[in-house]
């Protein structure tokens, strides 16, 4: 089963995990077959967000969040079960001062 473990860092913290150790672990355990892709993400300055309301498109910069940590990046996996997600959630480098959102994917119904 497909898990994304979205990864949620203080972007105050630049470089906290140095970007080796998060490359080393996924380097792991797509040996191993369990991701399937992930990226890390630039910070949300970086982001625009778009609404569609009545057909119009509207874009604002970066999100906004009221909160300490924000998305960095996510880990795409295939694990047996929940279980298994989280344990492979845990190793995450980030883990260690952020934290990691584990949450299965949904297949779209194409009816």
């Amino acid at each position: 089963m497909k898990y994304v473990c979205l990864v949620y860092l203080d972007e105050k913290q630049p470089g906290a995990v140095p970007d080796r150790e998060c490359k080393a672990f996924g380097d792991e355990i797509r040996a191993r077959g369990q991701l399937l892709g992930g990226e890390a993400l630039h910070p949300t300055h970086t982001a625009s967000v778009v609404r569609v309301r009545n057909g119009v498109a509207a874009v604002t910069d970066g999100p906004f969040a009221e909160t300490k940590e924000q998305l960095a990046g996510f880990y795409l996996i295939d694990a047996m079960d929940l279980n298994q997600a989280i344990r492979i959630a845990s190793r995450i480098p980030p883990a260690r001062i952020g934290s990691i959102e584990v949450r299965p994917v949904r297949e779209l119904d194409a009816a």
